[in-house]
């Protein structure tokens, strides 16, 4: 039978204290016994406890079915029991998302669940024998679905558009900003919070504007809002679930358009001009006025009067809708020989009052002298910049925007023309006669010609008076990020101790060039072949970015292994990436750290990266009798140096380094002095079989010359080449030996070498009679 260890059979007088939402869900469930109680003839049955609900965590990856709980009655002791399920998620749509195993009563969850979707199920347990007969009453199951963080908040608009006024004191309210997170939102994963992130333009100070964290609302933070100066601000609001916590939590951004409505707190100003003669019944001459207040607003609408200096009416002054100017135009002829000049005093108002406190302009009121001077005026982009919006990757071809410019020059006939000024990307064109702009390639937001996710290419309009007249005009594309890049893996590489229990793992992460929601959070997973991956190592999430790789096993070689990781993005659809990291495993100490061994030994090198021992070389013929070798009791390294005469290099190369970093991290070909190149070792001579008087000279002389060339050879002298030496010789140094020596050889300076080259004297010295 079963175990009970959690003792879920309590007795009838016992009480479950504790909220089922504190209490662990049960390994086993009994279906309970049930007693009898009599009362005035009545017969009803009590049960014996409340069975707690089970809590399934949302998006679960298995494996699958996952078991949640046991479900038992005690009298399959005696008979054969078949247990089922029934309710929503068993056998009412959505079916099958819960399942039970007849026999044994173990209950299943067949797929990862969505609180989203539904937050909690209650299902009905039974127990029947193999005739159907119900033995058990059923039993209610409550199963609850717990939230995690896989929803990010999200904004019903991505452009959101506010006004105040301009001049507005600290505090004024400006507009509102809300987001909805689909997550649980009595718990951190459905909290919101909002955060501004930039303000465009900084003027007069980045921060004009604040935002109330939980509510959304944006107000003024500081005085100075002008829309002379600013008319319009452009700020990014970024929403952030677990209560605001940038770690941990999902974002979101939108924008806000505020645009600083106008106040008539600028009177207009009058500039003079002149007037040719002879010019009748036309728009002779334009009165400019200067009003920084709204455009074509009764703030900014100019009412001009002429009150002296024409007397018999020769002008009337116009105003122009569109420009605000008054155009002077001449209704009787004027002769230029009877009046050169004509000393007009004009005077101009708003059609709407000034704003209380305001003064009148002494420019109100001027002496104008009236003369007319065509000049050709440049074309113009009424909106510079354009702003627009498309999805990075739109094919070569699609037509994005009209971008016209305007004449000033509304008196002349003049055409225009465009072209393009600046294009980094090469990715548009203009047509030369309407300004409409075409895609040559496709656009890629991650460019390095885009910041910011804007795109600019500048156009120029030329127009077709004497002289050409031209303007200029920037085009602003905002590239909407789609995901078209894969995450990758980060870092490349690390280590790791070999024990398990010394063991913290790895913290891995990725990075993705797209950008939200394209990018975290990222899933880690590790692939299913070759199977020795997933056997010796675990992936286990820390947080949306961030995940442990960790050891598996007990215990691991040391060594350099390459664990691929396959990661995948947050787009729709997710894009996914097998990277490798490159792990060191190495021995540590108590601290967890790797130790000086450990480090050379996992860098695939051998103590003899410190202190080579020279591999035995093959036998060769002796230059002594047998009887006098003494090469047993010789050790032989490939570091060796001169005679006891010979110091004049740096001992210091031998000893073993504070440090094997150097030896562990330098690139490929780059080694220490004292250790031998990778390259072809020089040929020395092959000495001869049989020693003969006639060629040991010039034996010696060409090993001295090979040696003296070899680049593989140690800096010390040229005595690898010879096979016989040992500390505390008593023979002097060979770097008597002279590699550049000709001519006969006197063999009598061998008497004084010592004992081992006295038989060498005697066979080859002696003078010439030998």
């Amino acid at each position: 039978s079963h175990s009970n260890p959690l003792n879920w059979e309590r007795k009838e007088e016992e009480e479950v204290k504790a909220p089922p939402e504190f209490q662990a869900p049960p390994t086993v469930i009994m279906f309970p016994r049930q007693q009898e109680i009599r009362s005035k003839g009545l017969r009803r049955q009590k049960r014996d406890w409340v069975i707690p609900p089970v809590n399934v965590p949302e998006n679960s990856r298995g494996p699958f079915p996952q078991m949640l709980v046991s479900i038992r009655s005690d009298q399959d002791r005696n008979i054969s029991i078949r247990y089922s399920i029934t309710g929503v998620g068993a056998d009412q749509p959505p079916n099958e998302v819960f399942s039970i195993d007849p026999v044994a009563g173990k209950m299943f969850v067949t797929k990862p669940l969505d609180r989203e979707r539904r937050s909690s199920y209650h299902l009905r347990a039974h127990a029947v024998n193999m005739n159907g007969e119900r033995v058990e009453s059923p039993i209610d199951l409550y199963i609850y679905v717990i939230d995690m963080n896989d929803n990010r908040p999200e904004f019903k608009n991505q452009v959101y558009n506010g006004s105040v006024d301009e001049g507005s004191k600290p505090g004024t309210f400006v507009m509102h900003l809300a987001a909805f997170d689909h997550d649980d939102n009595t718990t951190a994963n459905g909290m919101v919070r909002y955060r501004i992130l930039s303000q465009t333009p900084h003027s007069p100070i980045p921060n004009m504007f604040t935002i109330n964290s939980e509510t959304g609302d944006i107000v003024t933070v500081a005085a100075g809002l002008d829309r002379e100066k600013v008319s319009q601000y452009s700020i990014i609001v970024q929403a952030t679930d677990m209560e605001g916590n940038l770690n941990f939590g999902l974002s979101n951004t939108a924008t806000a358009i505020i645009s600083v409505t106008d106040i008539n707190d600028n009177p207009p100003e009058l500039t003079s001009r002149t007037v040719p003669e002879n010019r009748i019944n036309v728009a002779v001459a334009n009165l400019t006025v200067i009003d920084r207040d709204q455009p074509r607003s009764p703030n900014w609408n100019a009412v001009y009067r002429i009150i002296s200096g024409d007397p018999i009416g020769h002008f009337t002054i116009i105003t122009d809708p569109h420009t605000n100017d008054g155009m002077v135009t001449v209704v009787k002829p004027v002769d230029f020989e009877q009046n050169r000049a004509f000393m007009l005093t004009v005077v101009v108002n708003n059609q709407a009052p000034l704003a209380s406190g305001i003064q009148s302009s002494l420019q109100s009121t001027s002496g104008v002298t009236i003369s007319v001077v065509d000049i050709n005026e440049p074309p113009f982009f009424p909106t510079n910049p354009k702003s627009i919006r498309f999805e990075e990757g739109v094919p070569a071809g699609t037509s994005l925007t009209t971008f016209s410019a305007s004449d000033p020059d509304r008196f002349m006939q003049q055409s225009i023309r465009y072209s393009k000024l600046a294009d980094p990307a090469e990715w548009l064109s203009i047509n030369t006669t309407n300004g409409q702009i075409v895609t040559t390639a496709t656009l890629d937001r991650e460019s390095i010609y885009v910041k910011n996710n804007i795109y600019e290419a500048t156009f120029l309009a030329v127009d077709n008076g004497s002289p050409m007249a031209s303007g200029t005009g920037t085009l602003q594309i905002y590239l909407i990020d789609v995901n078209d890049n894969a995450p990758s893996l980060l870092p490349r590489e690390s280590q790791i101790c070999e024990r398990i229990n010394r063991n913290a793992g790895i913290n891995i992460t990725a990075a993705d060039s797209d950008t939200d929601p394209n990018v975290g959070p990222f899933v880690f997973e590790l692939p299913t072949f070759p199977a020795s991956i997933r056997r010796n190592w675990t992936v286990s999430r820390l947080n949306g970015d961030y995940a442990r790789l960790s050891l598996r096993i007990q215990y691991l070689k040391p060594g350099v292994y390459e664990v691929p990781v396959i990661v995948s993005d947050s787009g729709n659809p997710p894009l996914s990436n097998r990277s490798v990291i490159k792990v060191k495993v190495c021995p540590c100490d108590e601290n967890g750290d790797c130790t000086l061994v450990g480090a050379v030994a996992a860098a695939g090198l051998g103590t003899g990266a410190i202190i080579r021992r020279e591999k035995e070389r093959q036998t060769k013929q002796l230059l002594i009798d047998p009887e006098d070798d003494v090469r047993d009791n010789i050790l032989k390294y490939d570091e060796e140096g001169g005679g006891e005469e010979d110091q004049d290099y740096d001992l210091s190369q031998l000893q073993q380094p504070d440090s094997l970093e150097h030896i562990i991290s330098k690139p490929l070909g780059v080694r220490r002095v004292d250790e031998r190149p990778i390259i072809p070792e020089s040929q020395y001579p092959i000495r001869p079989a049989v020693p003969h008087p006639g060629d040991i000279g010039d034996f010696i002389n060409e090993g001295l010359r090979a040696a003296d060339n070899d680049p593989t050879a140690p800096p010390y002298d040229s005595l690898l080449v010879f096979d016989y030496e040992g500390s505390g010789s008593t023979a002097g140094s060979v770097s008597s030996l002279n590699s550049s020596s000709t001519g006969d050889q006197d063999y009598d300076y061998l008497n004084d070498w010592g004992p081992r080259f006295k038989k060498l004297a005697d066979m080859y010295g002696g003078g010439e009679d030998d």
